[in-house]
């Protein structure tokens, strides 16, 4: 069968290897029929140090298939059902797993397509209780953007931002992925948006989505413009994933009292902050990584309902380099999907 092999740094082949035996109890087999590529493949891709992996090792972060079946015990799936999965090896056991706090798992062996072989592979064998099933009439190019595109959002937005109806949030970077996935979430109950975007084409395409007010960054200090639209009091939540370019700007942004939540750092790891300026505001800054399985849920329900994520452009296999030229070059307006 065809998978995505990662050799080394910048070395990524699409061979032949074996597939997988049926499916141990507890256990599905999954066709993978969609993979959505992230910054995570990128980061991969380029070697990132902190990654410890054993090469070669299959690609992918996130994806969705079919089930081809099923192993022993398994109940809740069936032969053609459309599927995504949790992207982490969790143990289930320890007390944030039985919790529902998957991403805190204590036990975690390693994300795959990053640390331990991911989803680029015809068929693979998951955990059936990492295994989440979409609702009828989601496709399989949009589910494969649930566990990260929607789910992350979900997570960082509604989890940890606490984020109400007609409040104000600023979204960063509102042509990524994750970016038009939170313009989405956020109309969705009535909020005013703010967003930052690269080019005019890309801004024109975030009202489109439904942002309030769009902010050129390559043109104007977007600290600056918001603290104007908003007459000098900011914005209740800052949706962060930038990181050292935006970082400080952010926190300007804020209102007094006001959220900060953060998942990436595509610009650089490391940022100043201004302790009086944290205490005095009393701004609460919030660390999100991925996501639980009830999100990836939530955001496949969110989808069956009609919220669809942007996507931008989809590539067969065979083109996968295209799909990460494009998120390399910051082409993309949404998520880019490689189809098997």
């Amino acid at each position: 069968m065809r998978s995505l092999q990662l050799h080394g740094d910048r070395d990524l082949r699409l061979e032949e290897i074996e597939p997988p035996p049926p499916p141990a109890p507890g256990e599905v087999q999954i066709r993978i029929k969609a993979v959505g590529l992230n910054y995570l493949d990128l980061w991969g891709f380029r070697g990132m140090a902190f990654a410890k992996r054993k090469m070669p090792q299959a690609a992918g972060v996130e994806a969705a298939g079919e089930i081809v079946c099923v192993g022993e015990g398994v109940t809740g799936f069936a032969p053609g059902d459309t599927v995504t999965a949790y992207g982490a090896d969790t143990c289930g056991q320890c007390k944030a797993c039985r919790e529902g706090r998957d991403n805190l798992c204590e036990n975690v062996a390693g994300i795959m397509g990053f640390h331990i072989d991911g989803f680029a592979r015809e068929l693979l064998n998951r955990p059936a209780r990492l295994t989440i099933k979409a609702p009828k009439g989601v496709s399989f190019e949009d589910a494969a953007c649930a566990p990260i595109g929607f789910g992350t959002v979900q997570h960082m937005l509604f989890d940890n931002a606490k984020l109400e109806p007609g409040e104000s949030v600023l979204v960063h970077a509102g042509g990524s992925g994750i970016g038009t996935a939170a313009i989405l979430m956020a109309k969705a109950i009535g909020c005013t948006v703010y967003t930052t975007v690269g080019d005019d084409e890309k801004g024109a395409k975030a009202k489109a989505l439904g942002a309030d007010h769009v902010i050129n960054y390559r043109e104007d200090r977007f600290e600056g413009v918001v603290r104007k639209l908003t007459g000098r009091k900011g914005v209740d939540v800052v949706f962060e994933h930038v990181g050292a370019d935006t970082w400080n700007g952010s926190l300007l942004c804020l209102k007094r009292g006001g959220r900060l939540v953060t998942c990436g750092a595509t610009s650089g790891p490391s940022a100043t902050i201004n302790l009086m300026q944290l205490f005095q505001q009393q701004y609460r800054i919030t660390g999100s990584f991925g996501c639980r399985i009830e999100n990836i849920a939530q955001s496949l329900e969110k989808m069956a309902g009609g919220m669809k994520p942007v996507i931008d452009s989809v590539f067969p296999l065979a083109e996968f380099e295209k799909g990460l030229d494009r998120i390399e070059g910051r082409k993309v307006f949404g998520k880019v999907v490689i189809a098997f």
